[in-house]
Formats: C-alpha cells, structure tokens, sequence
C-alpha cells in the first residue's frame, strides 16, 4: 500500500545551514540532493559526483530542479569541503525520519506480520586503512522494504556494543522484532529492547558462555526430547548448493534463565551440500528470543533468523560490490559516514521503487535523470 510520504528533498532541506553567508553559492540542500540523484545514476565517490552533472545538455533543468540559483554546480573542492564538514548528526536524523516515515506507510502485506529490524555493523575498509576517524559504522536495516532506518559513527568494531544504546534511542522500538549477531548479545541491549516494548532474536555463541551452555544442554540432553516443544524446516537450492535449515524451539528455561524478556530458546542447525563436489557442511547455532510461542513459532522464528542476513546481502554487499565502498579511500572529517548515509538513501530508493537489480536501477537513472530527480522529490 503506497501512501503518500513527504519527499527526501524537503528532509535534506532541514539541516541547518553550517557555513558563513558570505560569499555561499550553493544551498547545502541543494548539493545533498546532487548527490543523491548522482549516486542513483552510478556515481562511486565524491569525483564522480562532481563530473556527473558536467557536460550534459540539460544541466539547466537539472541543476534549477535539485535547487541551485546559479547556473553550474559545485567545484569537486566545493563538494569535498561541504561533505567533510556537513553536521552529520543532523543529517543521519533526518535520513532516518524520513525513512520511518516511509516504513510507517508502506504497510506489511499482511496483517500481523513481525517488523524485523537487523542490526550489524560495517567497517568502510578504505578509509579505516587511510586513518579515518569514524570509519565504522553500526546500522538498522528494515527486512521488509531494505532501508537503512538509523545509522550511528563510532571509531573502531570494538566499541559496537558500547554504541548500540545510542543506536536504539534513535529508533522507533516499539512494535518491532530486533535481529543481531552473537556480538550485540548483551543483557544491557535486550533489556533496552524490552523496556521500549520490541523483541529480540539474539544468537547465543561463546562470548555468553553460561547461557550458550544453559541451551545447549536443553537441546542434547537425554531429556531432549521431551523440552523440544515445536520444529520448522525449510529447503533452499541456489548458487550451486543445496541448504536445509531446521529450527527447534523451547520454552521450558522462562523460569532459570535471568535473560531479560526470555520466552524462547531455539536451536538452528545449518546443512550445506555443494553440488559439484558433494562436499556436506553442517552448523549448529543456539538463539534465545523474547518473542512468545503464540506470537511466534518455529517457522516465523526460522524466517525472522534468516532476516538478519538481510542487512549483508541487501545492503553491505551493495555498498561494496555496486557503490565501490570498500575501496574508497576518503578520509577527511565527516566524509566517509556522510558519503555512507547518502549511499544508504541512494538503496533505499531504489528498493521502494521496487527495482529487482540495484545495477539495473542505476542503468535506468543515468538514462532518465528526471525520474531521479522525481525520486528524491525534485
């Protein structure tokens, strides 16, 4: 259900202008929105930026459609400049208003389906090596519509737990299922998730080693089976392999475990058989949830687990293979989790566009730069 939202153009238009009035030629909205429309034409890097509006013969329109009151755009050192002191906070806010906005009204095909938000972190590999401060990044994903909901800066992988708090209190929680890895499986943050009344599917592997063990012994005790209270199972076939998925679930720990919120405990074991070489790997992962039985059983679980892959397959992977973001080398101030958001924003359009391919897409706007711009709200 499309329900008209209001356009990124007027989000952008918000942030406060950082820079002194003298001598300004260009509105900071109207070179973020530059931006935008450049890397959903294929643009990697601020250079390219620069050079996608140059030499075309409808630079007038565009340039008057994106807000510029001057008949050029910015200079490449304008646009370095601008997008390295840019207040990032402020911009990574409105980003995400706008995209709750749209997850709001974009509303699930069907009734009562769990809001899966998977939270991961990415290290932007180019500028860490160049020395950047803030080259790493801890995100919210939707699994449904595959925008980037909320994004927080922080100075190395090591301190992700200790940003998390700061990443929820920028999130709607309540309503939503919250997926992670084993690193963000912290007491601190399934406590916050079920203080702002959201849920959690957390795996459990050795950085817990109590729980981990409390669960594991549930699932391959001699009372095994008699704990084991539903199972789901799926069968996938693609890139060359044969995956089989079976997902057990229990709630028979509520009352030992001191988890916050625990309803459930599950145990997913992973096969994977190559086709060529008939070569068989198995995994076997513990997870514990706050999510009830009624709520959720052993297929939703399964498929709400799956989600968290979500943010690697839909949105890491595209940063890097597509957008370049791994090699990109920029360092100065704010420009890696500035150029970061923006490529962000740039998938998010193109999933609520509904574009199978994200290359596909880019093909179609640097053809059609007016739909680019249509998208944005220009």
């Amino acid at each position: 259900m499309n329900i008209t939202v209001r356009p990124l153009k007027q989000y952008l238009a918000e942030i406060a202008e950082f820079r002194k009035a003298k001598g300004l030629r260009h509105l900071l909205a109207a070179i973020l929105c530059l931006c935008c429309v450049a890397l959903l034409s294929g643009a990697q890097n601020p250079n390219a930026i620069a050079e996608w509006w140059t030499n075309r013969q409808d630079l007038g329109p565009i340039l008057e459609r994106l807000g510029f009151e001057h008949p050029y755009g910015p200079s490449k050192s304008t646009l370095y400049r601008v997008l390295s002191l840019v207040p990032l906070e402020a911009l990574l806010s409105k980003v995400s208003q706008w995209a709750e906005e749209n997850l709001s009204h974009w509303l699930p095909a069907i009734t009562g389906q769990l809001e899966g938000i998977a939270l991961d972190g990415k290290t932007l590999c180019g500028s860490r090596r160049q020395g950047a401060a803030q080259a790493h990044l801890l995100s919210a994903f939707s699994h449904r519509l595959g925008l980037t909901l909320g994004q927080v800066a922080i100075d190395d992988k090591t301190n992700e737990i200790g940003a998390m708090p700061d990443l929820l209190l920028d999130l709607v929680v309540e309503g939503r299922v919250f997926t992670m890895d084993a690193l963000h499986t912290q007491r601190e943050t399934a406590q916050t998730i079920v203080d702002g009344k959201g849920d959690y599917v957390m795996i459990v592997k050795e950085n817990q080693p109590t729980l981990l063990a409390d669960i594991a012994l549930v699932f391959t005790g001699p009372d095994a089976p008699l704990f084991i209270e539903e199972r789901a199972a799926t069968l996938g076939k693609a890139h060359g392999r044969i995956e089989v998925r079976t997902l057990q679930t229990c709630s028979a720990l509520n009352d030992f475990l001191t988890w916050p919120g625990v309803q459930q405990v599950f145990r997913l074991d992973r096969k994977t058989t190559l086709l060529k070489t008939q070569h068989v790997r198995a995994e076997t992962v513990y997870g514990v949830t706050s999510l009830s039985p009624r709520r959720a059983g052993a297929a939703i679980l399964l498929r709400t687990v799956r989600g968290q892959w979500s943010i690697e397959n839909r949105s890491h992977w595209v940063r890097d293979v597509t957008f370049g973001e791994d090699r990109s080398q920029v360092r100065k101030g704010h420009l890696p989790p500035v150029l970061a958001t923006l490529r962000n924003v740039a998938i998010g359009l193109i999933r609520l566009r509904r574009f199978r391919f994200v290359p596909h897409a880019l093909d179609y706007f640097a053809s059609h730069p007016f739909e680019a711009l249509a998208a944005i709200g220009c």
